[in-house]
Formats: structure tokens, C-alpha cells, sequence
């Protein structure tokens, strides 16, 4: 099943240093690997060198803000990643508003540049099992188009997925971005792929992020991110950010425009779904502007 024999315990031992116990197999790609006198590694077989590198970057580069909490990145070697085993427990309104004020100080760490990727992580990443470029630009608006919005779209286009017709009401509304984006904001450090599975409330109270698509953007992104996927606590989470990073007025009317990267991309992983959605929220988009 693995490339070159190698093997989650195996792989464990070589990137901790540390002698390993009992490994249990959480799915397919993913092995929680004991350690001795410590706790426990997950082991990660990723789709290939590139997206285990692109992880490990951005989980380090994340972590180097000193703000949201990250799992110990013990390295990636070849297509494996060792990280940290999170002890989890449930989410409560006071870990939700401290993840809020966390995250706002991770947004306020910034990138040089929209689209920058991670420190020693390449330009082609990932995000979730699709293809994402890490190409930079210069205002917000344009780069969230040409690079995030249109890529994917053009894609369910090819696929059959989106009709032309249809995708003719995005294409749109990405013309419109300029009027429509907000005040111009520095480029912020983001997770890049916060859904509410990528957020795991510790059993310490303290939350953790995993499995980042990190790169430079608009911080309105994450946020709209935790919204789509149903996020506990999210009001909570938005009191924590709000003291921390106050956003700009109108950030509520601009939830849905950051809200179509994610869902044009789940679009083509998932199909036409996820694409009525993107296209549900262009009308909104459209029509609040």
C-alpha cells in the first residue's frame, strides 16, 4: 500500500527519534502511532512529496505567529507527514471566543503578498485534494479572481459541471470586485482551508488548526469559511475576532463573494451541489452590492 515499503511505525521512529509503541490506522491515509514515555504522532500518507511539504510549510509558518495554536510538526519525509496527536475535547463558548482573538492575531502576522505561499512551500499546493496555485498579485480583488474564483469555475465549466450561461453570473461578479470588495486590507496569513473539520477544540480549552492551504489573502476569507461549514460557536468566535481585529463595516454583506472560492473548489471535488450553491451565492452577492 505505501511507497517503498515504508511504514506509518517506521516513519514515526525516523522523524521523532523517539522508540515507537502500537499503531492504530484512523483511515486510509491517516495512522495514530504511539510513542514511548510521551504522547502519541500521527502519521500522514499525503497524495505525494509536494502536498506533504506544502503542509508541513504551512503548519510552520502558521505556528510562527505565535497565535493560533498548531500540532508539533515533526517533518515531512518523501510523501509522509508527523505531526503532534491533538488530545480532543469539546467545543464551548470560552475556547470559541479565545480561537476568535487567536485568529485575528494570526491574520495580523500578514504575508508579503496575496497569494504568497509558506516560507520553503511550493507555488503548486493543494487545497483539500484539489490543485491550488500559490501565484502572488497585487490588490486583493484582481488576484482573488484571476487565482482563486476563475481557475475553479472554469474548471466545472470543462467538467460539465457549470453552464456556460451560468458561469457567465460569476464572471461577473468578479468584474464587479473592485466595488464591491471593501476597504483594501494588507494581505493577512491565513489557514486557507478553515472548515469546521480543520478546527479541533483541545481537551486543554485551547483550539487547534490543522491541514492549512496557507497562504496570503484576505482575512474576511477564513471567517467566511467557518460560516459556511457551520462552525460551533461562531458568534462567540466572532466576539473573540472582533475585540482582537475589528473588520470593516459591510463585512457581513461581503460574507458570500469570499464564500464562492471554497465552494467552486468543493464544486469540482463534488459536483453539481456544491456548484448551485456558488451560484446561489453570486446572485446574493450580485444583488446586496
Amino acid at each position: 500500500m505505501y511507497e517503498h515499503g515504508a511504514h506509518p511505525r517506521q516513519v514515526a521512529a525516523r522523524l521523532t527519534g523517539r522508540a515507537v509503541g502500537a499503531g492504530r490506522a484512523l483511515s486510509s491515509q491517516l495512522t495514530e502511532v504511539a510513542l514511548d514515555g510521551g504522547p502519541g504522532v500521527l502519521v500522514k500518507h499525503a497524495r505525494g512529496a509536494r502536498a506533504a511539504r506544502a503542509e508541513a510549510a504551512g503548519l510552520r509558518w502558521l505556528a510562527d505567529a505565535g497565535a493560533v495554536r498548531i500540532p508539533e510538526v515533526y517533518g515531512p519525509d518523501g510523501p509522509w507527514l508527523v505531526t503532534e496527536r491533538v488530545p480532543v475535547g469539546r467545543a464551548h463558548g470560552t475556547a470559541a471566543f479565545r480561537f476568535g482573538r487567536d485568529l485575528a492575531a494570526l491574520h495580523r502576522a500578514g504575508a508579503p503578498a496575496f497569494g504568497a505561499p509558506p516560507p520553503g512551500g511550493p507555488e503548486d499546493a493543494y487545497i483539500g485534494l484539489a490543485p491550488m496555485r500559490n501565484a502572488s498579485g497585487g490588490d486583493w480583488p484582481g488576484w482573488y479572481a484571476e487565482h482563486r474564483v476563475l481557475p475553479y469555475l472554469r474548471t466545472t465549466v470543462d467538467e460539465g459541471t457549470v453552464r456556460p450561461g451560468e458561469a457567465a453570473l460569476v464572471e461577473h461578479l468578479c468584474e464587479r470586485l473592485p466595488e464591491i470588495a471593501g476597504p483594501a486590507e494588507p494581505p493577512a496569513r491565513l489557514h486557507g482551508d478553515l472548515w469546521n473539520g480543520n478546527v479541533l477544540w483541545g481537551s486543554d480549552g485551547h483550539v487547534r488548526l490543522i491541514d492549512p492551504a496557507a497562504h496570503g489573502g484576505h482575512r474576511e476569507t477564513d471567517l467566511a469559511m467557518l460560516a459556511l461549514f457551520d462552525c460551533p460557536h461562531l458568534d462567540r468566535v466572532l466576539d473573540g475576532y472582533q475585540e482582537g481585529a475589528p473588520l470593516a463595516d459591510g463585512w457581513a454583506d461581503r460574507v458570500g463573494v469570499h464564500q464562492l472560492f471554497p465552494l467552486l473548489v468543493h464544486a469540482v471535488l463534488f459536483g453539481r451541489g456544491y456548484a448551485e450553491q456558488a451560484l446561489t451565492v453570486a446572485r446574493r452577492a450580485s444583488r446586496a452590492s
